[in-house]
């Protein structure tokens, strides 16, 4: 067992770490700092409550914990107040992360959806990737082909929409990704939880271009043709590199998720072209690929 000083060191060294990245995200989600405060303390003391030694990854398991929270104020009819000191009842329950105790009741998880689902693609779009996801603004434009201040403000009237509980478009409501791209997407999972390297090659454009920016790195050089763009894609999200992808709708095209246990790790964007990829775009946060 972890000793006191050690746990203490470890939540200390987190808040100094931490604490303004999930201060901007809060704050990105909430539109105010004194809220955004109030959830980063929260989150704080949820984390001196649970048992930190069987918490891998503090950082991660402190994203989540904010987002959370985050969603849960914007889900509710009003704003909850909670206190950063009170011990959740249901803290001694063995056998239970303290990071999925923090969800949304069914009502308001329900209701969310139904609003999220409403928003415009581009609009939903923005708000996950940047609200939900994490990405900074510049990272969300370059996938999305839009510049930072267009998904700045189209996150902007995702929020207000939540907010509200309508959505501030006059269209219809979005649809759901097309069959299409949806296929595609469930294409791609499968040859790379397969590591199924002829089937990614043959997925892909003989002149395919794969491109990957790291957040917080250089530029990687581009990778051309489909084997060179087959085997770094497998290296990344093959079934060795300890990741889950998930198909997702970027503005209805096809695009994949992977995530590191909870935290997203890398978004993929997979532009078809005759019913094949032939340009891949991924932005991914710093992870190191879990490779043997």
């Amino acid at each position: 067992m972890e000793s006191p000083w050690s746990r203490d060191a470890r939540i200390r060294a987190a808040w100094k770490a931490d604490r303004s990245y999930l201060l901007a995200v809060a704050a990105g989600m909430l539109g105010r700092p004194a809220e955004a405060e109030d959830v980063v303390q929260e989150a704080f003391a949820r984390l001196s409550a649970a048992p930190i030694d069987a918490i891998e990854d503090v950082r991660g398991w402190l994203i989540v914990v904010t987002r959370r929270l985050c969603l849960d104020r914007l889900g509710s009819a009003e704003t909850r107040r909670t206190t950063a000191t009170a011990l959740p009842p249901e803290a001694d329950q063995e056998g239970i992360d303290p990071a999925d105790r923090m969800t949304l009741d069914d009502e308001v998880r329900r209701a969310l959806a139904v609003v999220i689902d409403q928003l415009s693609p581009a609009e939903r779009t923005s708000f996950i990737l940047h609200d939900i996801f994490g990405f900074a603004f510049d990272a969300v434009a370059e996938l999305v082909g839009r510049t930072p201040a267009a998904c700045r403000q189209l996150a902007r009237r995702a929020r207000m929409s939540i907010r509200t509980g309508s959505s501030g478009t006059t269209g219809p409501a979005a649809g759901p990704q097309p069959r299409a791209a949806a296929d595609l997407a469930e294409r791609f999972i499968a040859v790379c939880d397969g590591g199924d390297v002829q089937g990614l090659i043959g997925l892909l454009d003989p002149e395919v271009a794969g491109l990957a920016t790291v957040i917080g790195l250089p530029p990687l050089p581009p990778a051309r043709g489909a084997a060179a763009v087959a085997e770094r894609a497998l290296h990344f999200f093959g079934p060795s590199a300890g990741v889950s992808l998930e198909p997702f709708a970027l503005e209805d095209r096809a695009a994949v998720v992977a995530r590191q246990g909870n935290q997203v790790v890398a978004v993929v964007r997979l532009d078809e072209r005759g019913g094949r990829i032939f340009h891949l775009h991924a932005i991914a946060q710093l992870f190191r690929p879990q490779t043997r």
